[in-house]
């Protein structure tokens, strides 16, 4: 069985590289089983599933992935539940009770070629900290318990980050690389348009970034982490992990604003400048004006709330991000000062709320996973924010402590080519 997936894998590859006409002629297409927690609109499992069953726009004409969902698992079923109808108008997918029925089809053996992982939304605890304990741990777990039963694995999506814990995330990169399979993960935010439409040119030596947005604790912290680590990442040596992290809130946070250096306690107050510069969304302080660049008493008024963790990175980079929390930006802003003093900034632009367009780039790169096998981007990124995440806001809930992080000494190469969406 193995050597007949790897055989398949190496067609599917070889069929990616030359386009639809042979993607067309393929004796098999690629069956995939989506595992959600909840399935609603505007629900990141309706982003994704949706697509992969009726397609999306892309580069001009409308695309239909080369693959089927065969098999739908979900959790929790509201009143504004849409798997019921999905199945009914694409009858080629059945849903199954359980997880294990939804990999094997009800039978014994695994009878599926990828698997959508999307432990995102539904009512799920939350803990001391603020973090909601979705069980996408839990999930994998159970896919592997099928995986090793049958001798034989399929490359694995995950949406977001991989756990609220890190010892659940690393476990689950560590099963992935013992058992053989592709796993992907992450944020939508690294592979969206992006204005300019640029990134970091490799190899480039960077001292400072600076990552802000108007998110939430846990998944909107992640979201900046994942964005600023994809530009970062590029830079002289490659990822190297993060040595500490440290908290800012309340009027500890407003101190760092007016600090005026990293030095200082702060932060290069030019990189804040340069992030909100790129905003499409800034907002006004003043009731007269439809814009004005903010002060930092303004800034206070309209985002009271605010909060921000410092990262130190083992090979000396300096990283914050900011999460303006009120009515001061809505969108995501990276800026960061490469050596000579050169500041690189950019906008990811997340277009027309209603349609989620931002999450086609990143179902196609999920198709690329399960035909080719193997993620397109590291899911070490991916590992090193999920820990980044859980280390901020372990310091907030310990008084803004300073935290060493040897935990995330976390090394992996990006890809030399970018990922995000030009066209």
């Amino acid at each position: 069985m193995l050597k007949t997936r790897r055989a398949f894998l190496a067609e599917s590859a070889a069929a990616l590289a030359l386009g639809p006409a042979a993607w067309a002629a393929q004796p098999k297409r690629p069956r995939v089983a989506a595992l959600t927690t909840i399935y609603h609109k505007y629900s990141h499992s309706q982003h994704i599933i949706d697509r992969f069953l009726d397609g999306y726009g892309w580069e001009g004409r409308h695309h239909r992935p080369r693959m089927d969902v065969v098999s739908l698992y979900v959790e929790q079923v509201g009143e504004n539940d849409l798997s019921q109808e999905r199945a009914r108008r694409h009858p080629g997918m059945k849903i199954y009770p359980t997880i294990a029925e939804a990999l094997t089809q009800g039978g014994s053996n695994l009878a599926v070629d990828g698997v959508l992982l999307i432990g995102e939304h539904g009512k799920y605890p939350v803990n001391e900290k603020g973090q909601t304990l979705y069980p996408r741990y839990e999930y994998f777990q159970q896919v592997v318990d099928v995986y090793r039963r049958c001798g034989r694995s399929a490359p694995v999506f995950n949406d977001k980050h991989l756990s609220w814990k890190w010892d659940y995330a690393k476990k689950m990169r560590d099963t992935a690389l013992d058992l053989g399979f592709g796993l992907m993960a992450g944020s939508s935010l690294p592979v969206t348009w992006r204005q300019p439409a640029v990134d970091l040119p490799f190899g480039a030596e960077v001292e400072e970034v600076v990552g802000i947005w108007s998110g939430w604790l846990d998944g909107g912290d992640f979201h900046v982490l994942e964005a600023m680590q994809s530009i970062i990442e590029r830079r002289r040596g490659g990822e190297t992990g993060v040595r500490s992290v440290e908290a800012f809130r309340g009027e500890r946070f407003w101190k760092a604003m007016n600090a005026g250096s990293w030095e200082a306690g702060g932060w290069d107050p030019r990189l804040i400048e340069a992030a909100l510069s790129r905003s499409n969304q800034l907002k006004s302080a003043r009731p007269t004006y439809s814009h004005a660049f903010p002060n930092t008493e303004e800034l206070r008024r309209l985002a009271p709330d605010s909060y921000a963790y410092r990262f130190e990175y083992k090979d000396g980079l300096k990283a914050s991000i900011v999460q303006f929390r009120g009515d001061v930006v809505g969108d995501c802003n990276v800026a960061a000062r490469l050596k000579g003093g050169r500041v690189f900034s950019l906008l990811f632009y997340l277009p027309y709320y209603s349609m989620r367009n931002f999450f086609s780039p990143q179902v196609h790169h999920i198709e690329s996973l399960f035909l080719t096998g193997k993620s397109p981007y590291p899911v070490d990124r991916t590992l090193l924010t999920t820990g980044m995440t859980e280390a901020g806001i372990d310091s907030l809930h310990q008084g803004q402590r300073r935290l060493e992080t040897p935990h995330l000494a976390v090394r992996y190469k990006p890809t030399r080519h970018s990922t995000f969406w030009r066209t």
